[in-house]
């Protein structure tokens, strides 16, 4: 054996416990939004398929509305990585300050779009006359929430640039059984319906905001970075995320158009797809807790400047990736016929999500390599050739997915889409990681 062996294999699990210290913590963290979403359609799915069906459209919407500035807390991610690596630690969290001030200007003027338009929104979707009244409800209320989970998701951005994903695992186990608690009460004990689910999932969002900003002002006091709103800094904090908006924006469209045709599907479908879409979701955070360290580790490696460190440690998170997708696949197989009757008891509903399932559970390897590199990029600071790559992958699933009703196919054939998205993805992501061209160091790209 040569010596270069055993030091391979100590920089492996050098690499491992890095990734396990930062990924694991951010795996409870990242699971609390799904959680929400699957706590809401368990409540929501008892009383009644048009209720199911309403919060299905909404939820896809305002889902949208947060997640296409998910670049707050990604791009700050690597930016403050890069930071701690050059050792420049009031600069890391100025800038992550910087993406609180305009977390708030961008929940906002969502509050302001949200409110007038959701008839109108909801209609866009396809809902159906029974479900629509409910999705109008839901979506109103909970836009309220929408600046606190800005703010969330900037503030986290912060805590995992700066190596800790704890607290963000503190803040969202207590934010999701405040959710389920509140859910269940205003709900079924104040008799309120889906108003009362939406009030509740509010409330918990705005707990949570309260506790992420007394952290963050607590350690920008610690190191002497000012809270005040610099213009130029919140400029500079859009301007780098313009690209991840672009990215983010094109795959929040794939799932509103997967949204939208099962929606068009009818009511059975459409309240199918969302257990399966609340499902996917979680699988998809749960694979995402390794791209999230994939983020901090790498904007470490290059702030330093260990370009090659930086290239070890991806390949080993593309192996976690596999083996994740692997073991998650499996379980999605084994756990389907106790998994649906969790959400529904409409024997329709259970057959239509059945399938599909198969098809989002045969697809999980390959999405553990497309979010760990996706993260990888996302932390070297990649975001241009991040959103090219999520464009033509717009352009590649659009009309499949656009053709199965008039192909007579059904949710399996929506999910087949997906997996064709998954896979377009993946190929992009591959080629430029191979290509080098993210290995850019320094405190700053």
């Amino acid at each position: 054996m040569t010596k270069a062996a055993p030091q391979a294999k100590h920089h492996r699990r050098q690499h491992d416990r890095e990734i396990v210290a930062l990924a694991v913590p951010a795996f409870g963290a990242l699971v609390a939004e799904p959680l929400f979403v699957m706590a809401d359609s368990a409540i929501i799915g008892h009383l009644g398929t048009a209720q199911l069906a309403g919060l299905a459209v909404a939820s896809a919407l305002l889902t949208t509305a947060v997640s296409i500035f998910v670049f707050l807390a990604y791009a700050t991610t690597g930016a403050v990585a890069r930071r701690v690596g050059a050792g420049e630690l009031s600069a890391a969290i100025r800038q992550g300050m910087d993406g609180i001030w305009l977390a708030l200007i961008l929940g906002a003027a969502v509050i302001a779009v949200v409110l007038p338009t959701a008839p109108a929104l909801i209609d866009l979707f396809g809902a159906s006359e029974t479900a629509a009244p409910y999705a109008v409800t839901y979506i109103r209320i909970s836009s309220f929430g929408i600046p606190a989970m800005l703010v969330v998701l900037a503030a986290t951005g912060v805590l995992r640039g700066l190596q800790n994903t704890r607290t963000p695992l503190y803040v969202a186990i207590g934010g999701f059984v405040a959710n389920a608690v509140l859910n269940v009460a205003l709900v079924y004990g104040a008799g309120l319906g889906i108003a009362g689910s939406a009030w509740g999932t509010v409330i918990a969002q705005c707990g949570m905001a309260a506790v992420y900003l007394v952290v963050v002002v607590r350690g920008a006091r610690k190191h002497g970075a000012s809270l005040r709103p610099d213009v130029a800094g919140i400029r500079a904090s859009a301007q780098a995320g313009a690209p991840l908006l672009v990215r983010t924006l094109s795959l929040r469209a794939v799932l509103m158009i997967a949204t939208a045709v099962a929606a068009r599907l009818g009511d059975t479908e459409i309240a199918a797809h969302q257990i399966i879409l609340s499902l996917w979701s979680l699988l998809a955070f749960a694979m995402d807790a390794i791209a999230i360290a994939g983020q901090a580790i790498i904007g470490r490696y290059l702030g330093a400047g260990d370009s090659a460190g930086a290239k070890a440690v991806c390949r080993r998170m593309v192996e976690w990736g596999i083996g994740s997708g692997i073991v998650l696949g499996v379980l999605v197989i084994v756990s389907r016929p106790l998994f649906i009757p969790l959400f529904t008891s409409d024997g329709a509903v259970k057959d239509a999500a059945l399938p599909a399932l198969v098809v989002v559970a045969l697809c999980q390897p390959l999405s553990g390599i497309v979010y760990v590199l996706d993260g990888v990029l996302m932390g070297a600071g990649d975001g241009p050739y991040l959103a090219w790559a999520m464009l033509l992958t717009l352009a590649i699933f659009t009309p499949f997915a656009l053709l199965i009703p008039g192909w007579g196919g059904g949710l399996t054939a929506v999910w087949g889409a997906m997996t064709l998205m998954m896979a377009t993805r993946a190929v992009t992501l591959g080629l430029r990681t191979r290509s080098g061209r993210w290995l850019i160091t320094g405190a700053s790209r």
